[in-house]
């Protein structure tokens, strides 16, 4: 018996994919990954690459010489900005860029540790420009412990990035046409707490 969803790659009793729902938009991710959040159940990239078809997941620590990013950041038609806090990023914002350039948002998904590490050994990174969200954001990624309160998933991250660039209207008639990423993250979260043995959340997790 197959145990897990061939689709998200979660236990199927974990399955995110009823979730799931398809978004179109213009921005497009690619979602660099450390091999160590590939098969963490908790993981959140999954949620961004089922909901967007314009999303594109490597997995590995240096991508230096990763013949298919290189050849994604070499086309010259699209703005390349890799989502990273640091002294020298700017804030992200929804305003118009060129109209002959389309948009692709490079995300870095795993710990602030590992994922500072994977910027300093990509130096094919190292020339684009560096990007951030507002720093009062707070995350709701409560049974994963961060160094910071506004640390976000890579799921939050994409969802906040998309709603900002998306400038194709990203307001639908029942609210932001990105909510069904955070419903998908919420769900996900709530069943993980839900399998918790009584009190192992409120203990190790929850600020009371």
């Amino acid at each position: 018996m197959i145990r897990f969803c061939l689709q998200c790659l979660k236990t199927k009793k974990a399955c995110i994919c009823e979730w799931i729902t398809p978004i179109t938009t213009d921005v497009e991710l690619i979602i660099l990954q450390h091999p160590t959040e590939a098969k963490r159940p908790l993981g959140t990239a999954k949620i961004l690459s089922l909901s967007l078809a314009n999303c594109r997941t490597f997995i590995g620590e240096n991508f230096t010489e990763h013949n298919e990013l290189n050849q994604l950041l070499a086309q010259d038609d699209y703005l390349h900005q890799v989502l990273f806090l640091d002294n020298e990023s700017k804030a992200i914002n929804g305003q118009k860029i060129d109209s002959d350039q389309k948009q692709r948002i490079i995300l870095l998904d795993g710990t602030w540790k590992k994922a500072y590490k994977m910027w300093q050994l990509s130096t094919n990174l190292h020339g684009l420009p560096k990007v951030h969200l507002d720093t009062e954001l707070s995350g709701n990624y409560r049974v994963r412990k961060a160094p910071k309160d506004n640390a976000l998933s890579t799921a939050e991250a994409g969802y906040h990035v998309l709603s900002q660039l998306d400038l194709d209207g990203s307001i639908v008639e029942d609210g932001d046409k990105f909510d069904s990423i955070l419903i998908a993250f919420d769900n996900m979260i709530e069943f993980h707490i839900s399998q918790m043995p009584e009190g192992v959340y409120q203990k190790n997790y929850r600020s009371e």
